[in-house]
């Protein structure tokens, strides 16, 4: 698995033939279990079926697709303060992240997310995973004041996309995938090119100094870095950005 120019999951930016045995069969096993799930995930939409019928499909889907062990490594009703998360999911005992499932037509929202970012900030946990079995939103916790949450995958498995683009995204779920760090790698880069980074390292002082010259060397004009910076905070970027 690799990204391409955008930072976007890609199996095409990795050739097969470099990638580790492990990774080749883990990625087979994930694109097989999409292609199985899908009638029955079809059928779940379909007939609007209810939250523990959609869970079932999900308990499917994250032990024979994603490689979990349902008795060792996925605790369902998991209680968080008085309240229950749908699973917490366990890596070599530790509690790594919660997922919280919701009827296959229902959208997910960002109720859903409060409603398991209170689970995570409860327990420590940095994985929140929303779905509703089609669609899959995978977020970062990033402790502070405020708690920082970070979208890091966001697959919808009834979209156009070809298997293979959703089954490079899914694999980042797989346990073979999470026990080796790959999904905290996938969020770095994302949170290394998002908008507001790249505003915030436009805006510093090294960046501002070469624009500065490169203005100086195309018009002859001399800018101050200080105004400069205003320049492109009020004219450039737009102004969610700028702040």
């Amino acid at each position: 698995m690799g990204f391409d120019e955008w930072g976007k999951m890609s199996e095409e930016s990795t050739p097969v033939s470099k990638r580790p045995k492990w990774e080749q069969d883990t990625a087979e096993k994930v694109r097989a279990s999409l292609r199985k799930f899908a009638k029955p995930l079809a059928d779940l939409i379909k007939r609007d079926a209810n939250e523990g019928d959609t869970r079932l499909l999900i308990t499917d889907m994250l032990c024979e697709g994603l490689g979990w062990d349902k008795y060792a490594e996925l605790t369902t009703e998991y209680q968080v303060k008085g309240e229950f998360a749908d699973y917490g999911v366990r890596l070599d005992q530790q509690l790594i992240a919660f997922i919280e499932v919701k009827r296959a037509t229902t959208k997910l929202n960002s109720r859903h997310l409060r409603q398991v970012e209170m689970y995570a900030v409860n327990e420590g946990v940095e994985w929140l995973i929303l779905t509703n079995g089609w669609q899959w939103q995978v977020f970062r916790l990033i402790p502070g004041m405020p708690v920082t949450i970070d979208l890091v995958l966001d697959v919808n498995l009834i979209s156009d996309e070809s298997i293979a683009v959703k089954a490079a995204q899914m694999f980042y779920l797989h346990k073979e995938s999470l026990k080796r760090g790959q999904i905290e790698e996938v969020w770095k880069a994302r949170a290394a090119t998002a908008p507001k980074a790249l505003a915030s390292a436009i805006l510093s002082e090294t960046v501002l100094n070469e624009l500065r010259k490169e203005v100086k060397r195309r018009s002859g004009h001399t800018i101050d870095s200080a105004d400069l910076g205003r320049l492109v905070r009020d004219s450039v970027l737009v102004p969610e950005l700028a702040k």
